[in-house]
């Protein structure tokens, strides 16, 4: 899918995330849903790391360019390495480690780790950058149109007003994880779930997405995953623009409600 659709499935999949938890009795704090709503927005992009024209590869300019040749050749690397006698040879890295579960998991374990270690710098720079990253998903128009640098801007704004709200007392800093030291902990959960609603998005496309790599499937380690091509559609197409981009900003908006007992 493109950059919008997998923004847009990223937040609403977290806002779901926040419906079941206040249906189980742990209701998130309202700054927790939005902060969490807009990091799974943005980390539903970071997928794309392995892509060298995606929506990330723009985001910060020559330093998300080259991160995104470098994720590109050890994804290369990795995939030659360890692919399975059924796989097929490739020329490029996209869509393969960074489209896995593990990296999922060891994304968000990092991301939470340094949370918590780091400090409310690492705290900070996480919610930069995917704040960042949520505007030129879910406002990628207006992010086009403007300057990196104001975009940049907003980022940082917003993550200094977030972490500003989310440390104060019951407004979430520890949510969920509510031992001494473990403020921010949930911090990895939004990422990951951006991490693997990419995947599944990028799953119901022609191409299908190795998501469960390293395990293997017949005679392949990086089977791609996905429904019966019938019922597949190409990144772009009518489908995602018309039917799963509506779907997701209905999902979302109930999703919301759930969560702050509306509904």
């Amino acid at each position: 899918m493109m950059g919008p659709a997998h923004s847009l499935s990223g937040a609403a999949a977290w806002l779901g995330v926040g419906a079941a938890a206040a249906a189980t009795g742990h209701t998130m704090p309202w700054p927790v849903l939005v902060a969490g709503a807009l990091i799974s927005a943005g980390a539903a992009l970071a997928p794309d790391l392995d892509h060298k024209s995606a929506t990330i590869s723009r985001a910060f300019g020559p330093v998300s360019r080259a991160l995104c040749g470098i994720v590109d050749d050890l994804s290369h690397a990795v995939y030659q390495a360890t692919r399975g006698p059924g796989d097929p040879r490739r020329n490029g890295g996209h869509r393969t480690l960074t489209h896995t579960w593990l990296w999922a998991v060891l994304i968000g374990a990092g991301a939470s780790a340094a949370a918590v270690f780091g400090g409310r710098w690492a705290v900070l720079g996480i919610l930069f950058v995917h704040v960042v990253l949520a505007v030129e998903g879910l406002l990628w128009r207006a992010a086009r149109m403007s300057s990196d640098v104001l975009v940049w801007l907003l980022g940082a704004a917003g993550a200094w007003i977030m972490a500003g709200v989310l440390d104060k007392p019951g407004n979430g800093s520890d949510w969920l994880f509510t031992g001494s030291g473990q403020e921010y902990l949930w911090l990895g959960l939004p990422i990951v779930l951006g991490a693997l609603v990419h995947d599944i998005g990028d799953a119901l496309t022609v191409s299908g997405c190795p998501v469960l790599w390293p395990i293997p499937v017949g005679r392949k380690r990086w089977y791609p995953v996905g429904p019966p091509k019938m019922l597949r559609f190409r990144a772009g197409s009518w489908v995602e623009l018309k039917v799963l981009m509506p779907a997701f900003m209905v999902l979302g908006g109930i999703g919301a409600a759930g969560a702050l007992n509306f509904i």
